[in-house]
């Protein structure tokens, strides 16, 4: 254990699996209770139309996706407010538009491409350090923003009219939820890849409702299962030899079967008392 914590390569996967995990598992609080499960998958698979952008211009594919993510959050927002169709609509045309947008200048670069793959599948294991920073950096303003407003933004999730009510402006707060979730996904991208980076926004919360009685429980819970999920998954994909991401949500998954089955069993005895 100790010499594969002298490997570079896994020193940068253990950071970036610890910020991003905190940074999601946060996020993906905010994502349950507004229900936006299908924005953040959106989002996420629109985001391979800016990495192709990126590499097609060899620019930074990272930067180009978060700019391009960024973008499309703040036209899903503009188009919510000036259309009368449904979140769900428009969501789902701009996803396939801009997957099919990612999937066509995919194939105007001929030959094997390792970045792109890496992107749709992820590969924490070949995060590179000029990414790490980018993701160190805005998880840490991210995080300091939610933390910082985090009243408001719970708030705004719970009741939009009440936070109205209480002198919060909730436009803004949601168009700024938008993008920095927007940017949360694309960090999330180079771990889990376009496919997968929504998982570890539903799951740890899920698994986390079935043991909390309080938000603050909740935030606890979910931040804690989320890097014991990220963790454990990298360290079980480096020794098994299996794709990091594949195996992060797998581990997940496994995590919320197995909570699920003891919340089913308490609760079924506790039915069965007289």
């Amino acid at each position: 254990m100790v010499e594969l914590l002298q490997l570079p390569f896994m020193q940068r996967a253990l950071i970036a699996g610890l910020v991003l995990g905190i940074l999601l598992a946060y996020l993906g609080i905010f994502v349950t209770l507004r229900k936006m499960a299908f924005f953040s998958d959106g989002v996420a698979h629109a985001a391979l139309a800016g990495a192709a952008i990126g590499l097609l211009t060899r620019f930074s594919p990272l930067v180009s996706a978060l700019l391009f993510s960024m973008l499309l959050a703040v036209l899903i927002y503009w188009l919510e407010k000036k259309s009368s169709l449904s979140s769900d609509a428009i969501i789902g045309i701009l996803f396939t538009s801009g997957m099919a947008l990612g999937i066509v200048l995919i194939s105007l670069r001929k030959g094997y491409q390792p970045e792109l793959i890496g992107y749709l599948f992820g590969n924490i294991l070949a995060i590179r350090s000029q990414d790490l920073a980018l993701i160190v950096v805005l998880a840490v303003l991210i995080m300091a923003f939610i933390i910082r407003n985090r009243r408001k933004l719970t708030l705004l999730a719970l009741d939009r009219e009440m936070a109205y009510m209480a002198g919060i402006n909730p436009d803004f707060y949601q168009l700024l939820l938008y993008v920095m979730l927007a940017c949360a996904l694309v960090l999330g991208i180079r771990v889990l890849g376009v496919i997968l980076v929504s998982a570890i926004l539903i799951i740890p919360v899920s698994t986390a409702r079935l043991l909390s009685r309080s938000f603050k429980a909740l935030v606890l819970w979910t931040t804690a299962i989320a890097e014991s999920i990220m963790i454990g998954g990298l360290l079980l994909s480096y020794y098994l030899n299996l794709p990091s991401g594949a195996v992060i949500v797998l581990t997940g998954s496994t995590v919320f079967s197995l909570t699920f089955i003891a919340y089913s069993l308490r609760r079924h005895s506790r039915s069965q008392r007289p």
